[in-house]
């Protein structure tokens, strides 16, 4: 087992909080919030009326100051809309890694505390440690200690510091925004109305009103008032910073400048790889049981694997082909045509040299798997990149199985559908003005895919992005600025509207990168200086 894989394990097995515990101590919170909110009702009965009332219609969230930031007050509410979308944010990001973090979703946030192991994975600075520290234990420390370490911050911390930065970031963002002038494209309240008028929809299909739905989902106080309000916000602030990168552009220069500081990142290589496993397999004695292999069989499984892999590379030097060898000597074969490049990978590395030339073979050993590589080339790819703009029409909805009698027939006619409406805006296009911002506009009114609040645009598609359909269309030697046409594929029919040619795909990756750093960059100049305090009093009542 690998040292990595070690500490992924001792994440995924420690420093987590039982489930049961967790949600009983939470509610001994809530019951001893309750407690206080409610003692004073025996004493005087209206002033506890009053107070029952208030909390139950969330009258306290949604008046109660959590945080200021640059002058402007936000609402225990509106901070709670922010630290919910930054915890779910998170969690669909990062689904594969909740168990190595040891997040348990079903408990109490503030009652689970971030463990060494799982700030190191986020880049979390732990108070008091070691910058320099090798994740070695220190003397007299148990190592088994260490990846369970405490942090002394709860996850509840962590989505709360995540919600104040994104909104200090927001803020700046659309002051900077009104003091310049801008104007948010149409798009944005296109984007808009389309969400609020989702979440009505989905909250009746729940059985619940769209407070009810808010209060479940954002916390006490995100009214839809609230929730409206926070969201344009948001659309705002994406607007502009859009408005901000598309507003970036480089030289051929600057662009050969990142590519030639970082040329493994941007080029490709082909080569040909076999594969052969030099593990031991293990065997199942007779009462079912398995049984591992012993030193001297697993000594022999690799001392196979090397005499193949040497005898391979012995064929492929004589002129054999690599595939052959491969499915002789049962080994995996595989012919990469454009490999990107993996630090640390043992056939990366190699394939990557300076010195490769092209017809260079090797043995190459990765713990107990041998490979055989053949470098073919190394190249960047200077295909073109294509903008272009389309209107989706979904297929409409299958009242039919795959096992049902007439499903080929059912799935024909709603492909059928959809590329007659296709045609059939295509065709409204062609008698109005024909022009891109004229289909834009169309885009907008008629498409269901997301790039419909840009006018349906797609910028910088490289080849094989989309679908093979798609793809193949928009590549298509022949095609000009212009061009329209309808493509079925699996999601509908597509009105094609063909922009034109851009940079190359590698330019545009060096040219991605180049935007990334210019946006932190001045994300750090909005930000600095931004006063942020916070109210604990209007914080505890979030989560």
């Amino acid at each position: 087992m690998s040292a990595s894989r070690e500490k992924q394990n001792r994440q995924a097995a420690g420093g987590r909080t039982d489930p049961k515990t967790a949600r009983e101590a939470q509610q001994r919170k809530e019951e001893k919030r309750s407690n206080l909110l409610y003692g004073v009702i025996a004493a005087v009965v209206l002033i506890g009326v009053i107070a029952s009332f208030i909390w139950r219609s969330d009258f306290i969230p949604k008046m109660t100051t959590a945080a200021t930031i640059d002058g402007e007050t936000y609402s225990a509410a509106e901070v709670g809309y922010y630290y919910q979308s930054a915890y779910r944010n998170f969690i669909n990001q990062n689904s594969y890694l909740i168990n190595y973090l040891g997040l348990n979703t079903s408990a109490s946030l503030k009652s689970q505390e971030i463990s060494a192991d799982a700030a190191s994975i986020l880049g979390i600075e732990v108070p008091g440690a070691d910058a320099e520290s090798d994740g070695e234990p220190a003397e007299g420390e148990d190592a088994a200690d260490t990846g369970d370490a405490s942090t002394g911050m709860t996850w509840h911390d962590f989505f709360m510091d995540q919600a104040l930065d994104n909104m200090t970031v927001i803020q700046a963002a659309l002051k900077a925004a009104d003091a310049e002038g801008f104007t948010a494209p149409a798009g944005v309240q296109a984007q808009y109305d389309d969400n609020m008028d989702s979440l009505k929809s989905t909250a009746a299909a729940s059985g619940l009103s769209v407070g009810q739905y808010l209060k479940g989902n954002f916390g006490a106080g995100v009214t839809e008032k609230v929730y409206g309000e926070q969201l344009m916000r948001v659309l705002r602030y994406s607007a502009y910073v859009d408005a901000y990168q598309d507003s970036l552009t480089y030289s051929d220069s600057e662009l050969e400048e990142v590519y030639n500081a970082d040329r493994n990142t941007y080029d490709h290589v082909s080569y040909e790889i076999a594969s052969i496993s030099g593990t031991a397999e293990s065997t199942t004695d007779a009462e079912g049981n398995t049984v591992e292999p012993t030193e001297a069989e697993s000594a022999a499984a690799l001392a196979a694997a090397q005499d193949a892999a040497k005898a391979m590379l012995e064929g492929v030097q004589a002129g054999e082909a690599l595939e052959d060898l491969a499915e002789e000597y049962d080994g995996t074969y595989n012919n990469n045509e454009q490999g990107s490049y993996n630090a640390g990978s043992v056939t990366s590395e190699w394939l990557y040299d300076s010195s490769r030339k092209a017809g260079d073979s090797a043995v190459l050993e990765d713990g107990t798997v041998q490979y055989v590589v053949v470098f073919h080339d190394r190249f960047r790819d200077e295909t073109p990149t294509i903008d272009i703009r389309h209107i989706l029409v979904p297929l409409g909805t299958a009242t039919l199985t795959q096992e049902d009698e007439g499903y080929d027939d059912e799935q024909a006619q709603l492909k059928a559908d959809a590329h007659a409406k296709a045609e059939e805006l295509l065709a409204q296009w062609q008698s109005g003005e024909a022009t891109e911002d004229s289909f834009a506009a169309l885009a907008m009114a008629e498409s269901v895919d997301g790039s419909k609040y840009d006018g349906g645009l797609y910028t910088e598609v490289y080849q094989g992005q989309m679908v093979t359909e798609f793809n193949d269309w928009c590549f298509e030697p022949s095609r000009q600025p212009g061009d329209t046409g309808v493509v079925d594929t699996q999601y509908g029919a597509h009105v094609m509207y063909f922009s034109g040619v851009n940079m190359n795909r590698w330019q545009s990756r060096a040219a991605s990168a180049l935007r990334n750093e210019a946006y932190a960059a001045w994300e750090e100049d909005l930000t600095e200086g931004v006063a942020v305090q916070r109210n604990e009093s209007g914080l505890k009542l979030i989560g």
